[in-house]
């Protein structure tokens, strides 16, 4: 009764309506009471031959609001009524989304039947917390992938990035660490992604397993951009309710690129102008308040880990959003194409990646052995043509020779089975144990 009274206390007394006028593109617009209008205000659209189409208030033009919908156009003509929702997006999550997916307006395709409501309402679009008032970025989070766990250590609380072309394993690598990370609660939002790979990413990658301690959010390539984009936010708000909770939260969304590309189509609709690459502003300026939303909590709450994919177009790790992210988040994972092409996953370019709490958050003890690790990776790295060519001779460079000899258990140590989990000691003991076997002096 509690919870039909709250519903019955948010529906409006009173509903401003107006009526279609104009449809381009996917822009709808509609002339109506100026006082109901507002940027982001939901407008439901009575179709011909009934049902209603969401839309949303983008922008305004010559009294008209500009509205993006949810959905198809089909049905929707001149004169069509359309009714201004006052209350703004919100979502009501609670532990009983564990385990459960969910599309962009929060309700479930799973067919396991409908969700609970929460008590809180969490808004889908928010600003971030204050950052004097946030807690520091915390202990090192155990990952379960010997690459990451050493290499590109992730703190509690951190936000990277993970930086690859299609078909080089991010959804393998995201399933490893959903399933191996050591925290309480994974939110997984999937923007853009293809239908056919969404069943397979649950069923084969996550498993039954993963999911059990994860809330999935889906929005297609197909859906609309402001579904897209919508995903992305309710991903956040989803992690937000567990930070709150005092839960440590892993959240994964991939990819930060088709939340982008949502975001160019619904600004090149309403008139931005474009700039790099047809982005307009407005992307720029929604990606560091979409990943400022995750980090640290408050000192009383939990917190949320942030991977974000970036697919790069062509392999191109400087075009505009991968600068761009990069500039925002606390590191970054580079995977490559090459890597993967010679069977070694998952395909983490280690000279290529850094997280920006290393050194602080690795044990003194252990540093000069990452450092040299990475040393003989980087010889071998600037001689491998040569190498693989024949024209180098053994015994020209005693550095090079060393670096030859441990390429091979270097590449067994960073290639790992998606079923194999590693933690960050086992990972620090055999790597000492590589590079104590290449030299120990090499140490001092």
């Amino acid at each position: 009764m509690r919870r039909l009274i709250e519903a019955i206390e948010r529906v409006p007394e009173t509903a401003s309506f107006g009526r279609v006028t104009g449809v381009q593109g996917l822009l709808v617009e509609i002339s109506g009471p100026e006082t109901a209008m507002a940027i982001g205000a939901r407008v439901m659209i009575d179709r011909v031959g009934g049902g209603l189409l969401e839309c949303e208030i983008a922008g305004f033009r010559d009294g008209r609001a500009l509205c993006l919908p949810f959905g198809p156009l089909t049905g929707i003509r001149l004169g069509c009524r359309a009714v201004f929702r006052a209350h703004e997006a919100v979502v009501r999550p609670c532990a009983a989304w564990l385990g459960r997916v969910v599309d962009a307006g929060g309700r479930p395709i799973d067919g396991k039947g409908p969700l609970p409501d929460g008590a809180a309402a969490h808004p889908l679009k928010q600003a971030p917390l204050a950052a004097h008032g946030r807690a520091r970025v915390g202990a090192p989070l155990d990952m379960g992938v010997r690459a990451l766990n050493t290499f590109t250590t992730i703190c509690d609380g951190q936000r990277m990035g993970i930086f690859a072309g299609s078909g080089v394993g991010k959804s393998v690598l995201m399933s490893m660490l959903a399933t191996n990370a050591e925290v309480d609660v994974a939110v997984i939002g999937l923007i853009g992604e293809r239908g056919r790979e969404v069943q397979e990413f649950i069923t084969d990658y996550l498993g039954e397993e993963g999911l059990a301690r994860a809330v999935v959010v889906v929005a297609t390539s197909d859906e609309a951009a402001l579904m897209r984009r919508q995903a992305a936010y309710l991903s956040l708000a989803v992690a937000e309710h567990f930070r709150d909770a005092g839960q440590r939260v892993l959240l994964m969304m991939d990819s930060l690129t088709r939340f982008a590309q949502a975001q160019r189509e619904i600004g090149l609709a309403v008139g931005e102008p474009p700039t790099a690459k047809g982005y307009p502003p407005t992307v720029f300026s929604e990606l560091p308040q979409l990943l400022e939303r995750a980090g640290p909590g408050l000192p009383s709450s939990g917190s949320i880990t942030g991977l974000f994919t970036v697919l790069v177009e062509g392999d191109d790790h400087n075009e505009p959003i991968a600068d761009a992210v990069r500039g925002i988040l606390d590191g970054h994972i580079v995977m490559e194409r090459g890597i993967a092409e010679r069977g070694r996953y998952p395909a983490v370019n280690i000279l290529r990646s850094i997280s920006r709490t290393m050194p602080g958050c690795v044990p003194e003890a252990i540093r000069p052995v990452l450092g040299r690790a990475r040393e003989m990776m980087s010889v071998y790295a600037d001689m491998e043509e040569l190498i693989r060519l024949g024209a180098y001779r053994k015994g020209s460079d005693p550095m090079v020779d060393r670096a030859i000899a441990l390429h091979p258990a270097f590449e067994a140590f960073l290639g790992q089975g998606r079923a194999e989990k590693t933690t960050i000691a086992e990972g620090y003991g055999r790597l000492s144990d590589i590079v104590g076997a290449g030299g120990a002096a090499g140490l001092t």
